[in-house]
């Protein structure tokens, strides 16, 4: 949920958009609880808080990423602005392998699909899934390699660094995915998804040699033939991508709740997302007519 134009508009009108509250998972676009509260009235009692709070304290604002959307309604009612959006998840319907997924998705989606992978292949490409108890320091290294490219590609820094992610190779080695992509017996490209039992969550992926449709087979088809063969239900693969629907994700809708102290710019945006919710609404609507599997 990008606010980056409501700080830059307190700027220009020579506001302080910072300090700020921020409820959410560092770094990641994961929807989950953010009242962690044993029931209802306990969850009341926590938005209460929290209203006292912003109140009390020189914050421009409040904001909660991602709740579930029971929590973004009571978060409404206590005064909170909500705004609307959406992810592409893909569901997993008890698939056997990859290609009974296929068989259920339209043939020209089928087609496209079978012709990507088959370009990786045909660049003597293979794939290797390695599991977080199995990665080595040095698949650990080339995959910050490959993640530093991308912000390096896109212009921007890195905010993780290789010590982030040896923590994490050692403290929840279970719930790692690496998919590291090889040619002539060296690396090229790597991706970075976390997992339960339940969901897998694609993260990050980079290459240091660009091959048509790589970045397809490594962030996508092989996380989706890792869910496939360990009975995962659903595989998030992150914020934004219509693109992720030919390959077999629908749109999900997220939330978001926000709290200005600034009576005009709490009644600006008041109007801005009214417009964009409705926006957003028709969107998905358009998303789900555009459904890539077979009627």
């Amino acid at each position: 949920m990008f606010d980056w134009a409501w700080a830059d508009a307190y700027q220009r009108n020579g506001l302080e958009y910072y300090p700020k509250l921020l409820s959410a998972i560092p770094f990641t676009p994961v929807s989950g609880s953010r009242l962690l509260a044993r029931d209802a009235a306990a969850r009341a009692a926590l938005v209460q808080a929290l209203c006292e709070l912003q109140q009390t304290n020189a914050l421009s604002s409040t904001h909660i990423l991602y709740p579930p959307a029971e929590q973004a309604e009571m978060l409404e009612a206590a005064g909170f602005l909500i705004r609307r959006g959406v992810q592409f998840h893909w569901k997993n319907e008890g698939y056997e392998d990859f290609e009974q997924f296929l068989s259920t998705l339209q043939q020209k989606k089928r087609k496209n699909i079978r012709a990507e992978r088959r370009k990786v292949a045909e660049a003597g490409i293979v794939m290797r899934q390695v599991r977080g108890v199995d990665a080595t320091e040095a698949d650990w290294i080339f995959f910050k390699r490959c993640y530093d490219r991308t912000y390096l590609e896109h212009r921007s820094t890195p905010y993780l660094n290789l010590d982030f992610f040896l923590r994490i190779a050692q403290s929840m080695p279970a719930n790692l995915l690496l998919v590291v992509a090889e040619r002539e017996g060296k690396p090229i490209a790597s991706s970075l998804l976390v997992h339960d039992t339940e969901k897998l969550y694609g993260r990050y992926w980079g290459a240091i040699e660009h091959h048509p449709c790589l970045h397809f087979e490594t962030a996508y088809y092989q996380p989706l033939e890792f869910c496939i063969a360990n009975r995962i239900s659903y595989f998030e693969g992150g914020a934004q991508g219509e693109h992720k629907m030919a390959r077999g994700f629908l749109p999900e809708a997220t939330w978001s709740a926000h709290w200005l102290a600034h009576p005009a710019f709490a009644d600006a945006i008041e109007r801005f997302l009214a417009r964009e919710n409705s926006g957003m609404e028709n969107y998905i609507g358009e998303l789900n007519e555009r459904n890539p599997f077979a009627r």
